[in-house]
């Protein structure tokens, strides 16, 4: 690269990075928002996609190493030398005289020492909050997990093809791809190539899903033929397996309050092959739509709102964007939304309760919560549900607690809880 297109991205790093620092929406969007505006090559996105990330994920450490009056520039500088792998020297060679004596100043000063937030990159709440699980060693190694870009993971649709036939297609491809440890219908990519013009993508055989969030599908383990219901589908990447594990057949509903998610739903439907499923956008957990199916309904799946702590891989403006307050308020809803999917439910149905939390409230205390208010129901082993599948782990209690750090998945928390036949 030559030193003017160098310099160029460096600042179109910096002022992705000052977006995404705004926390004004998801980081996501505020990415894709800037691209539109800043047109250039895919190699040149992903530098500036990379650097502002890593910004972003870093920014209590980067920011505690340069001061209080760290700037975006300054964090970006750091960002690169640090978290990139590039030297001081090739930045050297591209940088501006105030640059790059800022640079040398910043080389040339001792290193601070970082309190156990800072060493994080996590708010302090959520420090004090997960010191109260877990010792400082096992935290600090969460946290360095939770500050890695995720893998790329695929789910083959088994539909339409087998995971075999899909690994040797990838292969053929040139594309580095092995099975996940424990999905079994998981790929994991080693790089993240463009997959929406992918023959295997437009065909349906393959959907991005993490390997936890396939485990869900399969602790909830739909048959054919059978009433089932996702009860906060999103845009339906987990509907799309429970149909597949249905083999197409039965009752498949998909309801969400949003109508916008459940419109990303409708392309991925029609190249999934399902003819079982049927989007439902709901007003609230108490829709009238909700109560026609009161005590009709074999299985459901409550993927609840949450407070997304176990996605920092990939949504590290979380950590900045989320407060005891904004937990407080999701617990509450949390609550009211398993109690009205639980009257789905039909004698002998199972539910199963899933978060992408680390935090208990919105978790194991939920499910204590409600398991103490309806006596007709039971909690069931996950790691048994999973075992009687093939799928052998290894869970320190009842419940599916899965941490990037152990199961190299995003975080998730799943409770299988069963009416009484």
């Amino acid at each position: 690269m030559n030193e003017a297109i160098t310099r160029l991205l460096i600042d179109q790093a910096t002022a992705a990075a000052l977006e995404l620092l705004r926390l004004q929406q998801p980081a996501d969007v505020a990415l894709s928002a800037f691209f539109r505006a800043h047109r250039s090559g895919p190699k040149e996105r992903a530098f500036i996609a990379d650097t502002a990330y890593a910004v972003l994920r870093k920014k209590r450490s980067l920011a505690a190493l340069i001061g209080p009056a760290a700037t975006a520039r300054q964090l970006v500088l750091v960002a690169l030398i640090r978290e990139t792998g590039l030297s001081y020297r090739s930045l050297d060679a591209v940088l501006s005289k105030h640059d790059a004596e800022w640079l040398a100043g910043f080389k040339a000063r001792p290193e601070p020492a970082l309190t156990l937030a800072e060493q994080a990159d996590l708010p302090d709440w959520l420090v004090e909050r997960l010191s109260a699980l877990m010792p400082e060693s096992e935290l600090l190694a969460l946290a360095r997990a939770l500050n890695q870009p995720a893998p790329l993971d695929l789910r083959v649709n088994l539909l339409k093809d087998t995971r075999p036939v899909v690994l040797a297609q990838l292969e053929k491809h040139g594309l580095k791809a092995s099975p996940c440890p424990l999905a079994p219908e998981g790929v994991r990519l080693a790089g993240k190539p463009a997959l929406s013009q992918y023959p295997l993508f437009l065909s349906g055989a393959i959907e991005v899903q993490d390997e936890g969030s396939q485990l869900l599908g399969h602790l909830l383990a739909p048959k054919r033929g059978e009433m089932v219901v996702d009860f906060c589908a999103g845009a339906g990447g987990k509907t799309l397996l429970l149909g597949a594990l249905m083999r197409s057949t039965g009752r498949l509903y998909a309801f969400d309050v949003s109508e916008k998610r459940l419109a990303k739903l409708k392309p991925r439907l029609a190249r999934s092959g399902l003819s079982n499923v049927h989007p439902v956008a709901i007003a609230h957990e108490n829709d009238q739509r909700v109560k026609r199916l009161a005590g009709k309904c074999d299985r459901v799946l409550v993927d609840a709102p949450c407070s997304g702590l176990g996605t920092l891989r990939r949504n590290p403006d979380l950590k900045w964007r989320q407060t005891p307050e904004s937990v407080a308020e999701l617990v509450v809803k949390q609550g009211n939304i398993l109690a009205a999917a639980a009257r789905l439910l039909k004698p002998g149905g199972r539910l199963v309760y899933a978060t992408c939390s680390l935090l208990p409230e919105e978790n194991a205390q939920i499910v204590a919560a409600f398991l103490a208010a309806h006596p007709q129901f039971a909690r069931r082993s996950a790691a048994e549900v999973l075992g009687a599948q093939g799928i052998a782990i290894d869970l320190p209690g009842p419940d599916l607690q899965l941490l990037p750090n152990v199961h190299g998945t995003d975080g998730f928390y799943a409770a299988v809880l069963e009416r009484a036949a």
